[in-house]
């Protein structure tokens, strides 16, 4: 995907509040912007570090610019715009990318499902009626080696949705667990164990009833305000 307009960088001084971020651009000036991740965002939110940002035309938004992506250890880029991950993995289908998700007839996002009431992010359905359940996982957490990690918090939402796949799963359809890594650095993806034990086990288990866990890696562009679906990922647990 591409950004209606250039992004703009700056240097990061603080994220606070969860949902904002100030930022010193080039010219001294200092901008609070939208942070749009409410994860606990760890090893990618280090004051001074470069990041972009985007701006939207919306007259009637508090704050204009929102927080798309950061340099960390000098060398890798990270996206911490969790909302992207969905459209970028939707792109990814539409477009071929994903191999494991073709040669189905139907696209749906945010549909309804499950005893606990959740959304699904992508539903898709063949003309012989079969279903896909497709859970979107941003990931950001590089822990170095190439190694990324999920959860980078605790996530009882997370583990929800873990257990609503397996019910589909039970039921006859396909389910699919899909890791969006947003982090140039990674190269494979595990559960983060030490972080959320409940998660890592969930998705074993999972894993050994037969959801599937696959990953892809963005490759993100920020000179030219873009960021795509490449690369496919080994996941490891």
């Amino acid at each position: 995907m591409k950004f209606d307009h250039p992004l703009q960088s700056g240097r990061l001084l603080k994220r606070y509040k969860r949902f904002l971020a100030d930022v010193e651009l080039p010219s001294g000036e200092v901008i609070t912007t939208h942070c749009p991740n409410t994860g606990s965002m760890k090893n990618c939110q280090e004051p001074g570090s470069k990041v972009w940002f985007s701006t939207s035309d919306n007259k009637k938004r508090k704050y204009p610019h929102t927080w798309q992506f950061i340099e960390v250890d000098k060398k890798h880029l990270v996206g911490i715009n969790t909302g992207l991950s969905n459209k970028l993995v939707v792109e990814a289908i539409e477009n071929g990318t994903i191999r494991q998700l073709q040669d189905y007839e139907r696209l749906k996002t945010e549909v309804p499902y499950g005893d606990q009431k959740s959304r699904i992010d992508v539903l898709l359905t063949s003309s012989t009626d079969s279903e896909c359940y497709v859970e979107v996982k941003n990931v950001s957490l590089g822990v170095g080696a190439g190694q990324g990690l999920f959860p980078d918090a605790v996530t009882t939402r997370g583990q929800k949705h873990i257990e609503e796949l397996m019910l589909m799963n039970k039921s006859g359809a396909r389910a699919v667990l899909l890791f969006c890594v947003q982090h140039s650095g990674i190269e494979r993806v595990s559960p983060a164990i030490e972080i959320d034990p409940k998660y890592s086990s969930l998705l074993r288990d999972a894993i050994e009833e037969g959801v599937e866990a696959i990953a892809y890696r963005a490759e993100i562009d920020p000179e030219n305000s873009s960021v795509v679906l490449k690369k496919e990922l080994p996941v490891e647990l």
